[in-house]
């Protein structure tokens, strides 16, 4: 037991010691991780990271197909970004020829966009389309992640795409407007 506390000569006041009590529970034990997953859905898979990209330089020109470039051996990405989502947009609005996108494209972005289907915002109305903030992201050499604000008629839209080095120039791989 402790002794109960003296006041201090000088102030009157009484001094303040700390006491260690013993707990009656047991020690704490790490708990397993929560499960944040509903019964009978699968565990969500992790975020895939982006991996190295193939071979560039003289051997893997001497093949055929693309070439893969380096953040070197490409134009400024900014500038590019900015004109490929204006560029897209005012396709997708009608204001634009869709076979200008053609060359900033891959075969697979370019026929889904060709498919006739487009956001409800972009086939509505004739405002036009401004292209906000635009966000650029480089994960890996040779490869650019674009985020962008795009306004019409007063609402804001979402737009992405990714950019990769492709013989020499900023190819569109993915493209979502939501």
């Amino acid at each position: 037991m402790t002794a109960p506390p003296r006041p201090a000569p000088s102030t009157g006041r009484t001094a303040v010691r700390l006491a260690v009590v013993p707990t009656p529970q047991p020690p704490l034990e790490p708990r397993p991780a929560l499960r944040l997953v509903q019964p009978g859905r699968s565990v969500p898979r992790p975020v895939p990271r982006p991996g190295p990209r193939p071979r560039t330089g003289p051997a893997a020109r001497d093949e055929f197909g693309p070439v893969l470039c380096g953040r070197a051996d490409l134009p400024p990405v900014g500038e590019v970004a900015r004109r490929l989502v204006t560029m897209a947009l005012e396709a997708l609005t009608g204001r634009r020829p869709l076979a200008q996108l053609q060359p900033l494209t891959t075969v697979g972005v370019y026929a889904a966009m060709s498919a006739g289907r487009r956001p409800r915002w972009c086939a509505e109305g004739n405002a036009p389309v401004i292209v906000g903030r635009l966000r650029v992201c480089e994960p890996v050499d040779g490869v650019a992640e674009i985020s962008a604000v795009a306004h019409r008629n007063g609402r804001a839209h979402a737009v992405a795409a990714r950019l990769e080095g492709i013989d020499g120039r900023w190819r569109c791989t993915a493209l979502q407007i939501g």
